[in-house]
């Protein structure tokens, strides 16, 4: 696993949504010259869904094969299909309804009105990952994996000082008791996003920056989980100047 984790600084959340989506238009574009199909995995959250929309926006969206890429997500909330706090909701108004993708190319999460407990649920998406997995594998390759920050430094819905954070024996997790409504959630392993070929974090705010400095310092991933978050080929934060506020200058990418 690769240690180049990089920060790339950008003035306002604006510029940091717009030129997040231009880049990951680009690279999708690269990856579906190198291979097949190409499996992404959205996460929640404003900035996350300012992306999207930036995405659904540019003159460039329809120069990818839509056909050839699979959406999975990091984590989910534990609410009825359709209701407003679901990330999948979400990423359906932002981007996915304004998109040539097939529906079976689209990997939601169950929903607690689908018939299944949380724990049914959760071994449900396992088993909905295993199916595009590489042989011997559990999972797809995720080539490029979104995820937010919390403030308390949480991933996915992995939180600080509970059990998921440790768990490696698994692909998909039931969460209980959330620290953050809704109290429950289900959300992939942390194995399972460190298996991704990129990691794409994007942060905004002053209240991102204590977590992000403790993370790039070296704070144990019990204490603060994006600390123990690295892609196999590479690890970016996408910040703006608010969230950098804490971030030493050495790991600040000339970029911008």
């Amino acid at each position: 696993m690769t240690n180049d984790r990089r920060v790339i600084v950008h003035p306002d959340k604006p510029a940091l949504a717009s030129s997040v989506a231009a880049r990951f238009l680009t690279k999708v574009v690269d990856l579906l010259d190198e291979r097949p199909v190409v499996h992404i995995v959205l996460t929640g959250g404003s900035i996350a869904n300012a992306v999207l929309e930036q995405v659904a926006q540019s003159s460039a969206r329809d120069t990818i094969d839509w056909q050839r890429i699979h959406l999975w997500w990091g984590d989910e909330r534990w609410v009825p299909l359709g209701d407003a706090e679901r990330n999948e909701g979400q990423a359906h108004a932002a981007l996915i309804d304004a998109i040539d993708i097939p529906e079976a190319n689209v990997h939601a999460m169950p929903a607690s009105d689908g018939g299944l407990t949380l724990d049914e649920a959760a071994e449900a998406y396992a088993r909905e990952l295993a199916l595009h997995a590489p042989e011997g594998a559990d999972t797809p390759v995720f080539d490029i994996t979104f995820l937010g920050v919390g403030p308390d430094g949480h991933i996915a819905s992995l939180f600080p000082h509970r059990s998921g954070i440790q768990v490696t024996d698994a692909t998909v997790i039931p969460v209980r008791n959330s620290p953050k409504p809704p109290p429950e959630r289900l959300s992939l392993t942390r194995p399972v996003l460190n298996a991704s070929d990129r990691i794409w974090l994007v942060l905004a705010g002053a209240d991102k920056a204590s977590a992000l400095g403790l993370a790039l310092a070296g704070a144990s991933r019990d204490e603060v989980p994006v600390a123990g978050i690295k892609g196999r080929r590479r690890t970016v934060f996408f910040v703006d100047r608010e969230a950098a506020a804490e971030v030493p200058e050495r790991l600040i990418s000339p970029d911008y």
